[in-house]
């Protein structure tokens, strides 16, 4: 049924775009081709039309009241309003606000010798009155052929209609692009999910909260960057590809550089060479990039996404934490105005303070296992078979305690939490705890249910991070693609001399996820991963 309905559709939008070419090639042949023109100059955005009107107008009719009519019969009623509106219309005219917009025509409504009309750039939308008297005859018979979609300059004066609306009379109109597509309103076909986000440009006009989001995120980005700086941090930028991709357990994507006939790999972190500056002596540095990993895709997964680290020299993972705490919170201040956050309805509160926990309480408290009886592998390998958790045979002793969170804790997670002492097996660039070896100083911070950051007291002993890789080349031998290999040149660094240095990576999609109320990453990214449609 739907295919049928689809079909007959087709010949219509068809003919819509043929109609729509057949309009430039006239344009073409008078003279008049749209895409020969160059630059248009802006004295407006849309909105800042209206700003600057209700600021002259607050201005000019100062102590003068809106005629009363309260009580009088409508026949009586209009003739007063009219009167008083021309009244005031004759002020505000006497000081006209000229200004020249540009935007995209997303209404149009004719009527004989005048029309209105609406147009909507970055910041939002505004109404035009165009008429034939305003323009002149042969423009305004060149107006009336504009399209939905088309791209427009618009020359005139702001006023207010007897309606209230604030609009621009304009005196000159000037088509600057020919749209030569059919907009969603008038194709139904690209109300499909899955379009709207191959086709982000389409759904950025159509959808206001979605341009509202990204603008949001933009806000984040600065507004974090705004922080750190003010902090002495500096932003740096490091390799895209790399020999040797490691700082994370993720399979990375491979790829071949001819010119060196080498293989290479795209970046799955940005920790390595972050800490080779840190030997370097830049003391506090950041990156907010693009990372790759060869993964699944998900709510809360895409292979490319936006991660922030950064280090800092003389401190450790607790330096981290009240960073972190800190950040959070001045981002959601000056971004939302407020620390409390609505995500899916749930409430969750950044002006409190953060809860801290270790990954063994933790486990304990949700999982009712208490991690420090467990004496060996083979008794956290029965533990896990006793709860139905799988396991690969490789697993040891921590990575079984890091299984167990993920299965009973996580999900409880809700309010901030940092999540601290993280076992060995799973963290082979972070300081041991000096009074317990098994465990690390490392935490992640949990919202919602997800992780949103991971942190460490970072490992500078060159001999004890050359047997940690040992143990992960171990482990990628035995096939795991995740696992990290020995990077000669950081050891050397390190051999250098790294100072006892604090260091964090952060999610920057899923803050935005949370800081916009987004259901799925792909909502805050403007372009995700999609599968090709060839």
């Amino acid at each position: 049924m739907g295919d049928n309905k689809n079909q007959q559709q087709e010949p219509d939008i068809n003919q819509l775009r043929k109609v729509r070419r057949e309009k430039l090639a006239d344009l073409q042949a008078a003279g008049k081709d749209p895409f020969v023109i160059t630059k248009y100059d802006v004295t407006h955005h849309t909105t800042e039309c209206a700003e600057e009107y209700n600021k002259l107008e607050a201005e000019l009719l100062a102590g003068r009241e809106p005629v009363d009519v309260s009580g009088l019969p409508e026949e009586e009623a209009r003739p007063l309003r009219k009167k008083d509106y021309e009244e005031r219309r004759e002020i505000m005219d006497a000081k006209p606000i000229e200004v020249s917009v540009a935007g995209r025509l997303m209404s149009k409504r004719v009527m004989g010798k005048a029309a209105f009309a609406n147009i909507q750039d970055k910041l939002g939308n505004v109404q035009l009155y165009v008429s034939r008297d305003g323009i002149g005859e042969d423009n305004y018979a060149d107006f009336k052929k504009f399209d939905i979609g088309d791209i427009v300059g618009v020359k005139g004066f702001v006023f207010r209609t007897m309606t209230g609306e604030i609009s621009i009379h304009a005196h000159e109109v000037t088509l600057l692009t020919k749209s030569l597509q059919i907009l969603p309103e008038k194709f139904h076909g690209l109300k499909d999910v899955d379009m709207r986000y191959r086709q982000r440009y389409v759904d950025l006009i159509m959808s206001p909260d979605v341009k509202d989001t990204f603008i949001k995120r933009s806000q984040i980005i600065s507004t974090i960057r705004k922080f750190l700086d003010a902090k002495g941090f500096m932003e740096v930028e490091t390799p895209m590809l790399v020999s040797n991709a490691g700082g994370a357990a993720a399979r990375p994507f491979e790829t071949h550089f001819n010119a060196l006939d080498e293989d290479l790999k795209l970046r799955i972190s940005l920790e390595l060479y972050l800490k080779r500056l840190i030997v370097g002596g830049l003391e506090r540095v950041y990156e907010i990039g693009r990372v790759f990993r060869n993964e699944g895709l998900d709510t809360r997964h895409n292979p490319e996404f936006t991660l922030m680290e950064l280090y800092q020299a003389y401190t450790d993972y607790n330096g981290m934490m009240d960073l972190t705490e800190e950040m959070y919170r001045y981002v959601a201040q000056e971004v939302l105005g407020t620390t409390k956050i609505s995500y899916n309805g749930i409430e969750m509160d950044l002006g409190k303070p953060f809860e801290r926990i270790t990954m063994v309480d933790a486990v304990k408290k949700y999982a009712g296992v208490d991690w420090n009886e467990v004496k060996d592998t083979e008794a956290a390998k029965k533990l896990a078979d006793e709860k139905n958790i799988e396991y690969e045979d490789h697993h040891k002793k921590g990575d079984i305690l890091n299984l167990f969170f993920e299965e009973f804790v996580e999900e409880h997670l809700i309010q901030p939490t940092f999540v601290m002492d993280h076992p060995i097996e799973i963290s082979p660039l972070t300081k041991k705890k000096p009074e317990n070896p098994e465990y690390v100083e490392r935490f992640e911070m949990f919202m919602n249910g997800w992780e949103m950051c991971n942190a460490y007291s970072e490992l500078n002993d060159p001999i004890d991070q050359r047997e940690r890789f040992a143990e992960q080349d171990k482990l990628a031998d035995a096939g795991d693609e995740e696992a990290n290999h020995t990077d000669e040149d950081f050891l050397n660094a390190l051999e250098i001399g790294m100072p006892p240095t604090g260091g964090i990576g952060y999610g920057i999609d899923r803050l935005c996820m949370l800081l916009t109320d987004s259901a799925a990453i792909r909502d805050v990214l403007l372009f995700p991963t999609m599968k090709s449609l060839s």
